[in-house]
């Protein structure tokens, strides 16, 4: 990937800050955002470019105002040359949320907006600004982080479960619109992964005790799991798979 540029939303930590590390070991130069930690975000540029020797950079945004994208992507044009590689990554968790999750009669609208604005809206203008960068180079590829709890009941997740259908459907119709570009947008849906947005689950260690009772593997699944697929979907031996979703999910989907 030496010469190549990824760029992935939340990237200071979990599956995001996984995707960083897992692009610059393979050589390609990154870029990530971060929702409020600068120094966190300083420490890994510091790490990732001393270890692997490539170029990395991280720009500040609120996810709920996805329209913003196009002033980061004004300041990501002015450190890199190209664009070959974006994952739309960055959730919400929190305050955000609240009326999004939890059991279904305590939903309401303004959390499940919420939801909707960081995953289906940041999901459409992150990829339309990517597409424009990547068809100057003669294509690239798109990534949807997705889960499985769009697939199997998961307790309070109805909010996130169904926003992560329609980004899924959304990269669909993207796929099929922007292949004539050069262009490949997949998604990537993970099981129950151990990171600290899962950590926040008031039944936690019930849900990690369940997954790996499930699990044909017998453990819960590690934000290093998901990498493969991405590095997967943006190379070579991937140059004919759009329009799909990959799910990573340790056999738990088929075990429910």
């Amino acid at each position: 990937m030496q010469g190549k540029t990824l760029f992935v939303s939340g990237g200071t930590r979990g599956i995001g800050k996984a995707i960083v590390y897992a692009f610059a070991e393979k050589g390609a130069d990154v870029a990530f955002t971060y929702a409020s930690s600068a120094d966190t975000a300083n420490e890994i540029i510091t790490d990732v470019e001393s270890k692997f020797g490539v170029k990395c950079r991280a720009y500040k945004l609120n996810i709920l105002e996805p329209l913003t994208y196009k002033d980061v992507y004004k300041e990501f044009d002015a450190d890199f040359d190209r664009l070959d590689y974006f994952i739309s990554n960055a959730i919400i968790s929190g305050r955000a949320v609240v009326g999004g999750f939890g059991p279904f009669m305590r939903l309401k609208p303004r959390g499940l907006d919420n939801i909707w604005t960081a995953t289906v809206d940041a999901f459409v203008v992150g990829a339309q600004e990517a597409a424009k960068r990547m068809e100057l180079t003669g294509g690239g590829s798109i990534i949807s982080m997705s889960s499985t709890g769009n697939l199997v009941f998961t307790p309070n997740y109805a909010g996130h479960g169904t926003n992560k259908a329609a980004v899924e459907t959304m990269v669909k119709y993207a796929a099929a619109e922007l292949g004539v570009k050069g262009i490949r947008v997949n998604a990537v849906s993970g099981g129950p992964i151990d990171t600290d947005a899962l950590k926040a689950f008031p039944n936690y260690e019930e849900v990690k005790e369940e997954v790996a009772k499930r699990s044909p593997l017998s453990r819960m699944g590690e934000v290093t799991d998901l990498t493969g697929a991405c590095l997967f979907l943006c190379q070579q031996e991937a140059s004919w798979l759009t329009g799909q979703t990959i799910v990573v999910d340790g056999g738990t989907t088929f075990t429910s």
